[in-house]
């Protein structure tokens, strides 16, 4: 008994002796959940995509059948704040993947996509930004 426990632990250095992830199957389950986890911050910023749209249409057809000036930028920026908080869950998302990664390949393709979407929701933060203050100033 003790020679098979032996097989399946390291020694921690401290003379303890700890069974080892890999054969107990603990790093198999971390990286399920993990996976599992990524795919539900994907699916909820594309669910926060999918609602920021309906809202901005919903917007949209409002403005069309009202009578006055149309002013289209608060729907663009209605449904710019629903890309910028979209874009932070895939971010997150892709920072999952990136613990999980099983080669240097998938982890620069990774960082690529981390860069791009990064880029898209600061200058998403900027224009609004922008907008905001040039409303407050009239």
């Amino acid at each position: 008994m003790s020679e098979s426990l032996d097989s399946l632990s390291e020694s921690t250095g401290s003379g303890i002796w700890l069974p080892d992830p890999a054969t107990l199957g603990i790093e198999e389950w971390v990286l399920t959940a993990v996976l599992w986890l990524k795919l539900g911050v994907e699916a909820m910023g594309a669910l926060i995509i999918g609602i920021g749209v309906l809202v901005a249409i919903y917007q949209f057809i409002r403005a069309l059948f009202s009578s006055g000036i149309r002013d289209y930028n608060p729907i663009r920026l209605t449904l710019a704040r629903y890309l910028a908080l979209a874009l932070e869950f895939q971010v997150g998302a892709d920072i999952l993947s990136t613990a999980v990664a099983p080669s240097w390949d998938q982890i620069g393709k990774l960082g690529a996509i981390v860069v791009i979407r990064t880029a898209l929701n600061y200058f998403l933060m900027r224009e609004m930004q922008e907008e905001h203050s040039g409303r407050s100033l009239t």
